[in-house]
């Protein structure tokens, strides 16, 4: 038995398991398919303090720290969680294994919000992109379509600027009011960007009579936008489709910590009211891992 499951290898996950490791508790990250999370596919890091590399560098590096002090990982994603804090929590795996813990952390994050327009779920993976960092080498040269209007969005048409020949946003309302101002000032600069206000999409289709697969995107109002890639970025979901129906969650499917049962926690991403940060989700990270080490202390 573990004195803490933590589900989840993210930048919260990975956290809790360095101060859970640090308390000499027997700790166990099952850290899904992806170390790192949505952190991994960041190219740079310019917003969390004290890093200058990439994403994926900071999780490796995060990972062996909490390896350095006794946590034990592995790359299993949760299916199930039965139990309770008196008989102990089982944790049924993606491996067909059960894991059993004393306390479990939830860190298990958030994935990007599909697009649920005619043709989107056909043509995923054919033209249509939730990740700009794993498929913008793609579109070398060519012409995408970047669909949001906040940080993710701005982010990744700035990556994919530079790949791509043409980049362009399409986002329903008049501005981006939600993401930062160096992002839209760095976007206002560059030349091969260029901004669809009060713009949204009604459907996508392959184009007719194109040899190289591009793409047929119509707008709302019945205008057409031709391009050789979309890349969607409209916000995120939390992951817990895992968790049963009676465990509370709001309408992003997120946890707030006072609706969880006893001897379970919550950290990063999926934790309700919680900016989307790295540095958000190291903080709760942290907190979590402590109140976890506190609740089997007096447990003892």
């Amino acid at each position: 038995m573990y004195d803490v499951i933590i589900l989840g290898s993210g930048p919260a996950g990975l956290t809790a398991g360095l101060y859970a490791g640090r308390a000499n508790k027997k700790t166990l990250i099952l850290g899904g398919d992806r170390l790192g999370g949505q952190m991994a596919g960041i190219a740079v890091l310019e917003n969390y303090p004290g890093w200058a590399g990439s994403g994926s560098e900071l999780a490796e590096f995060m990972k062996k720290q909490a390896e350095t002090f006794g946590a034990e990982i592995q790359f299993v994603s949760a299916k199930n969680i039965a139990g309770d804090a008196e008989s102990g929590f089982n944790v049924l795996g993606s491996d067909g294994n059960k894991y059993i813990g004393k306390s479990i952390i939830i860190a298990t994050g958030a994935s990007p919000r599909k697009l649920e327009i005619e043709g989107a779920r056909e043509l995923m993976g054919k033209g249509v992109s939730y990740c700009a960092t794993c498929d913008g080498f793609f579109y070398y040269d060519k012409t995408v379509v970047v669909m949001g209007g906040g940080n993710s969005a701005l982010n990744d048409a700035l990556y994919l600027a530079d790949i791509a020949k043409n980049v362009k946003i399409v986002y329903r309302k008049g501005a981006f009011t939600r993401a930062e101002v160096v992002l839209r000032n760095r976007v206002s600069e560059r030349e091969n960007i260029e901004c669809l206000f009060n713009t949204d999409l009604a459907k996508i289709a392959p184009k007719a009579d194109s040899q190289t697969g591009e793409l047929v995107m119509t707008t709302t109002d019945g205008a057409e936008i031709v391009a050789d890639g979309l890349f969607v970025a409209i916000g995120h979901e939390a992951n817990t489709d895992y968790l049963t129906e009676d465990v509370v969650r709001d309408n992003m499917g997120r946890l707030a910590p006072c609706n969880l049962p006893t001897g379970i926690f919550v950290a990063g991403d999926v934790h309700a009211d919680l900016k989307m940060q790295i540095a958000t989700a190291v903080g709760t990270g942290c907190s979590a891992a402590m109140d976890a080490i506190a609740y089997l202390n007096q447990l003892q």
